[in-house]
């Protein structure tokens, strides 16, 4: 555990793949103290940018309460609007400033590889909160934290992943992230034109997850003990008639979950469109709130680690 908590020290989170097992349960078990005992005043002095090119509430705010919570401060912006890049600066030059004045960055922005570049150029560590289509790491540390929380453990379970597979930069880190815990089986639920990207099957197939696409969530629900639900990326599309052909291809009811297991839980990254109607959110089933919640202490946790608040 201690070799797992020197390995976060300074370091970036770009992919979800730059951690292993032992990194990540590390990770949870801090996440457990601040959940269970609440948060140290670990990080006073310390400054995080929060560099939010694109939109983001959970993410941005989940983030910023959690080095508040640890004593730090927050400097930053929540839109490109709000910085000199309307004015011409250059994406390195803006980065680059921030590093100057933070010990830590959490970007998003549109691009992909936007993330790996700004960790190449800032000498202080970078947090990806979502790079275009490509990842989403921390989400995927907290799905990953949710549902060892929820249902004692990743491995063994039967999962599906329904929505937007193709577009959707959380999804690419929920399976990335899934293929360290292993489990049983994996079901990729979506309409034909919003399957998984190629790249993303073989990586995952090379890394030995057992998974299967399928059209219809009916012919597994009943088989599933967790199923990870996301809206359709209508800001990912290039086409808007594409967008327009899956934008109501699958919708969650209550009514459709009273097929499924007594244990069965569903996540969901949010925000949510129509894809997963409200009526499930009385259910017992429902665990995306749960889910949202844990961002706080989680993320917490991330910066405690990397930024030294944890011996």
């Amino acid at each position: 555990m201690n070799k797992a908590i020197a390995r976060f020290r300074g370091r970036d989170v770009v992919s979800t793949l730059d951690f292993d097992k032992e990194d990540l349960e590390a990770l949870f078990k801090l996440a457990d103290e601040y959940v269970v005992n609440g948060y140290k005043d670990v990080l006073r002095g310390r400054v995080m940018s929060s560099a939010f090119f694109e939109p983001s509430t959970r993410t941005r705010l989940s983030f910023e309460s959690a080095m508040h919570r640890l004593g730090g401060s927050v400097i930053g912006f929540s839109s490109e609007e709000a910085t000199s890049i309307v004015k011409g600066e250059k994406f390195v030059d803006t980065i680059r400033m921030l590093d100057s004045y933070s010990d830590i960055i959490v970007i998003r922005h549109k691009y992909e590889g936007s993330a790996k570049l700004a960790a190449e150029i800032a000498e202080h560590p970078v947090i990806n909160a979502g790079d275009g289509r490509n990842e989403h790491p921390t989400q995927a540390m907290l799905d990953m934290y949710t549902i060892s929380k929820l249902k004692g453990s990743i491995n063994n379970l039967v999962i599906g992943v329904m929505g937007d597979l193709k577009y959707a930069r959380v999804v690419n880190s929920f399976l990335l992230a899934l293929t360290i815990f292993k489990p049983k089986k994996v079901y990729l639920i979506s309409h034909p034109l919003l399957r998984l990207r190629e790249d993303v099957k073989k990586l995952i197939a090379s890394r030995g997850l057992n998974f299967e696409e399928v059209n219809d969530v009916n012919l597994v629900l009943s088989e599933l003990d967790v199923l990870y639900l996301t809206r359709v990326q209508k800001e990912r599309f290039l086409d808007p008639l594409e967008y327009e052909k899956v934008k109501n291809a699958y919708r969650i009811t209550a009514e459709i979950v009273k097929k499924c297991r007594e244990d069965f839980i569903i996540l969901h990254p949010l925000p949510r469109v129509d894809e997963l109607d409200r009526s499930v959110d009385n259910t017992k089933h429902a665990a995306y709130f749960t889910q949202a919640s844990l961002g706080v202490p989680l993320r917490a946790a991330l910066l405690s680690l990397i930024l030294g608040g944890v011996h």
